[in-house]
């Protein structure tokens, strides 16, 4: 689990920036239909703080992802940037 005191940001931000869905809309739909999971934990609301080391487990287009944060970002870059902000761990 992340250090309270470490950098947070917003779960539909991160979803968004990371490349995860399309648009914010969708990552916010994502988050607040309460089948996301972060640590475990389930999540019913966007604006649920993420940081480096949480853990995020959901289903999307029919495969449930499983992805550990590696690093915040600043911005919604490019795939490869978005790519290397998180890390697929196999189930």
């Amino acid at each position: 689990m992340a250090d309270p005191a470490a950098p947070r940001l917003r779960l539909d931000k991160f979803l968004w920036f990371a490349r995860v869905v399309k648009t914010r809309s969708a990552a916010q739909a994502l988050a607040e239909d309460g089948r996301l999971r972060i640590n475990g934990r389930v999540i019913d609301r966007s604006h649920a703080p993420v940081g480096v080391g949480d853990v995020l487990s959901f289903a999307v287009h029919g495969k449930v992802r499983v992805l550990r944060i590696e690093t915040l970002p600043v911005r919604r870059g490019p795939p490869a940037e978005a790519r290397a902000l998180y890390s697929e761990i196999e189930g």
